[in-house]
């Protein structure tokens, strides 16, 4: 490749490095000054193209024709676009703001990871809402005028839009340093990200802080997805497609950093252009396709940063992490009643093929609830107890999937010795990955986790000769005596009910008050000759295996496995599940499994807006049961026990 060409890659990748600062930077602020992982931020950006669209094609042509008295044709066509762009980021502030007064505002005291779920339920409001409004076709907005052609750079063609947006970012970087160094809202927003409580002990009102910072973040996304009409179609992928970018780019800066994002934006987005760039590569007879790592591009060094600096580039180190979690009752064996509940449960369970041979369906959705169940219980193994926040936890349950997959297509295994088999290879590659992982806390231990998983994700979908590629792999059943659904069923539920047990004798054991020991106080566990690293990456390990295993289960259920299954959005399920359920209880997560799947099952095949209404399904859960649906439930029983006791005795 020669210089020019290289040249105009490298001013691609500051084109795409300004739309992404754009939204690094509002998701930045929005977690300095209120501290919640704005999951919904993808959402603003997605708005901001299908706002835009409908501002430029609708209203721009009024704007333009009351401007034309005082402005020639072109300059008054182009004054309307542009300024309609800018209304587009007014009225996703706007939307945000809203957002904060009327759902966030009431969960700013509920524990962080219930903050993620309502935000994700938000995301799922907003899409259908997006579906409802515009519909499902990608719409492509007209150029902007007067930077609709382009321009001859080192003899290669480079496009006159992209030029304005490579303006774009250092001009926002500008104005925002101004605003944060200059004025006296920059001096709150400052202050608010040191110290909340004491800002508000010197009589600022926190709230209208939170309100104007949230709102101002929403429109920063807003603007960068509007400055986008012009280069791609606005359709429903943009918000799920953008987050993960967006946070990749805050972690990498450090959180909280707006000079830290625009660093990141650069690096990430230059890295991208230059792996298009450079293509593919003969070395030692092998060619290497560089032009494929634009997928996993921002992880890798995400991954690499955070090895090597675990607070990002530009972000401050953090002190040693101290869990508010309130103090739980030492983990036990349940009670002589509760113990007869589960044992009538499972009879039930048992018994169900028996009275659903006319309804085949009810063991299909009754295997999918047990491996959602089993999933849901190993990556709380690690989130409760242990208080490390995995958001890559698919990526065991895809490994442990694609093994069975592979070692029954590929290698003539039985089924029964892949099941055994996968639980073990997904093992083996967590450790590698945990080993790093419980080096960081926080966000930062979270996106390392996610890095991973998009790593192994990328594998799975580019290696076509292996694992099929983007297509998966098809014909993946168990053996004989298991080809019949009832069979599978019962299996499945023996396998998934041993490894429930399994994990909560773990958690009773000295391994599961060294990972709770740890998550309580790092010092206090170290003080006692705990290595806390070493326990932390044990629990990360156990709970890869038994994720492994039910991706082992998945994959006969369906017969076929594809690279949906280590996705983003796989893990966030997960998430989901456990938080839905409670995080501080043993039963939380199969409580959250069985809800969360159970309803996205019918709500699917009810309704063509099944996210709006199961994202408003969860938003409810939320707000009534801040503790997940189990946690309520046990926290309610504690209070009425005593007062109980007390009128018996």
């Amino acid at each position: 490749m020669d210089a020019a060409s290289l040249f105009v890659q490298a001013l691609n990748g500051l084109a795409a490095a300004s739309s992404l600062f754009l939204v690094a930077a509002g998701l930045s602020l929005i977690f300095g000054v209120t501290r919640i992982v704005n999951f919904a931020h993808g959402s603003f950006f997605m708005l901001g193209v299908y706002v835009a669209y409908s501002l430029v094609s609708h209203a721009a042509p009024v704007v333009s024709s009351t401007l034309s008295v005082a402005l020639g044709d072109a300059a008054n066509q182009t004054t309307a676009y542009f300024l309609m762009l800018l209304c587009a980021a007014l009225v996703t502030g706007m939307l945000g703001a809203l957002v904060e007064v009327l759902l966030l505002r009431r969960i700013y005291k509920a524990p962080e990871l219930f903050q993620l779920l309502a935000t994700f339920a938000l995301v799922l409001v907003i899409q259908d809402g997006t579906l409802w409004l515009w519909g499902a076709e990608d719409l492509l907005g007209p150029r902007a005028p007067g930077l609709s052609g382009a321009v001859d750079i080192l003899g290669r063609r480079f496009p006159a839009y992209d030029l304005f947006l490579i303006a774009i970012g250092p001009l926002v970087l500008a104005v925002l340093w101004w605003c944060l160094q200059r004025t006296r809202f920059g001096v709150l927003v400052r202050a608010a990200t040191q110290d909340r409580e004491m800002l508000g002990a010197l009589g600022v009102n926190p709230r209208h802080l939170f309100t104007a910072v949230f709102a101002l973040g929403c429109a920063l996304a807003g603007l960068g997805g509007a400055l986008q009409l012009p280069r791609e179609p606005a359709h429903l992928g943009l918000d799920m497609a953008t987050i993960g970018d967006a946070f990749v780019v805050v972690v990498v800066g450090g959180m909280g950093s707006i000079p830290g994002a625009f660093v990141a934006a650069l690096l990430i987005a230059e890295i991208k252009a230059l792996c298009i760039a450079v293509g593919t590569v003969d070395i030692l007879g092998v060619s290497f396709a560089f032009s494929k790592l634009t997928l996993v591009a921002e992880f890798l060094v995400m991954a690499a940063v955070l090895m090597v600096r675990p607070w990002g580039l530009l972000g401050k180190p953090q002190s040693a992490p101290r869990s508010s979690t309130a103090q739980e009752a030492p983990f036990a064996l349940g009670s002589v009643r509760s113990q007869w509940v589960w044992v009538c449960f499972g009879a039930v369970l048992l018994a169900l093929p028996l009275f659903t041979t006319d309804a085949p369906y009810t063991l299909v959705l009754g295997i999918d609830l047990a491996v959602a169940a089993l999933f849901a219980a190993s990556l709380h193994f690690i989130m409760g107890p242990a208080g490390m926040h995995s958001f890559g936890h698919a990526a065991y349950f895809g490994v442990g999937a694609y093994t069975a997959a592979l070692l029954v297509l590929r290698a003539g295994v039985s089924s029964e010795a892949a099941l055994l088999l996968a639980p073990l290879v997904s093992a083996l590659v967590a450790a590698p990955m945990a080993w790093f992982a419980v080096r960081l806390s926080g966000v930062y231990l979270a996106m390392l986790t996610l890095a991973f998983a998009q790593i192994v994700w990328s594998i799975c979908f580019q290696w076509d000769d292996f694992t099929g590629g983007s297509n998966g792999l098809t014909g993946v059943w168990p053996s004989d005596w298991l080809q019949d659904k009832a069979a599978y069923y019962w299996l499945t539920l023996a396998l998934v009910a041993l490894s429930v047990m399994a994990l909560r004798r773990v958690l009773m054991s000295p391994l599961g008050y060294a990972l709770r020991a740890s998550r309580d106080s790092v010092g206090r566990a170290e003080a006692m000759g705990l290595n806390v690293p070493q326990v932390q990456w044990l629990g990360f390990v156990v709970a890869a295996g038994f994720a492994g295993l039910a991706g082992a289960l998945f994959a006969f259920s369906k017969g076929s496995i594809s690279p949906d299954v280590l996705g983003v959005s796989k893990s966030v399920d997960g998430l989901v599940m456990v938080l839905l359920g409670g995080v501080h209880t043993m039963v939380g997560p199969l409580v959250g499994a069985v809800t969360f799947t159970a309803l996205q099952d019918s709500l699917a095949r009810s309704t063509d807006y099944w996210r709006a209404v199961l994202g408003t399904s969860m938003l409810l859960l939320v707000l009534v049961f801040p503790q997940g649906l189990a946690g309520s439930v046990q926290t309610l029983w504690q209070r009425v026990r005593p007062s109980t006791t007390r009128g018996d005795a």
